[in-house]
């Protein structure tokens, strides 16, 4: 259930999203210590910043007094006139912007008021530089959203239009499902991202933990 008088951002983390923070934080927390995670930032939205602190207080984080950082250019995807809106109701409502995203694709279009996935991409590229400006050679855990996910893997492995769309047909990114890299000098000794897993979820049910997805019939949560 979504309460349509609430803003996007200040839906707060439901019980069930709790408990799956606080698995993957117990999961954390058990890893050797060469191997945790040293640095946590988030997406300003509530549930976000309430996953942070939940993985933090389980002990899988060290957050300190001042707790996950928290970074804009993190949040979701901005849907504009069409949040919240399911695609039927697009198409009832909006039949044109239903024509436009069918003619240029989900990657490039932008709805009133809102953001491309290219949009994205561009504030994460910001976001990733002041990563590596601050926090090189340090483990850094993201807490952000499923468009926002999908956007790092593109700039990260260098994809195109194509290949992204392709791993998001394949699903759904998990709630608190683990994606992870781990960077390793190439033959010109620089740094390049190695995809180690994806929508990893162990640690959910190492915690007997449900592993679920948001639905895909709200545009809002793709």
């Amino acid at each position: 259930m979504i309460a349509l008088d609430v803003r996007d951002v200040d839906v707060p983390l439901s019980a069930l999203g709790h408990r799956q923070a606080e698995a993957v934080g117990h999961w954390f927390a058990a890893l050797p210590e060469e191997e945790r995670p040293e640095v946590v930032i988030s997406s300003p939205y509530i549930r976000a910043r309430e996953t942070a602190a939940a993985i933090c207080r389980a002990g899988g984080v060290a957050c300190g007094a001042r707790g996950p950082i928290i970074d804009e250019r993190l949040r979701e995807r901005e849907f504009g006139i069409l949040d919240r809106m399911t695609t039927e109701g697009i198409r009832a409502l909006h039949p044109d912007q239903a024509e436009h995203r069918r003619l240029l694709g989900k990657f490039y279009h932008r709805p009133p008021g809102g953001e491309s996935w290219a949009d994205v991409i561009l504030r994460l590229r910001s976001a990733l530089d002041t990563v590596s400006l601050h926090h090189a050679d340090r483990r850094v855990l993201v807490v952000c959203h499923q468009v926002v996910v999908l956007c790092l893997r593109y700039i990260l492995e260098e994809l195109d239009e194509a290949g992204v769309l392709a791993i998001d047909k394949e699903g759904a990114v998990l709630n608190c499902g683990i994606c992870e890299y781990a960077f390793e000098p190439d033959d010109e000794r620089q740094c390049m991202p190695q995809l180690v897993r994806y929508n990893f979820t162990a640690p959910l049910e190492v915690d007997h933990a449900p592993v679920t997805a948001e639905p895909e019939t709200i545009t809002g949560a793709r």
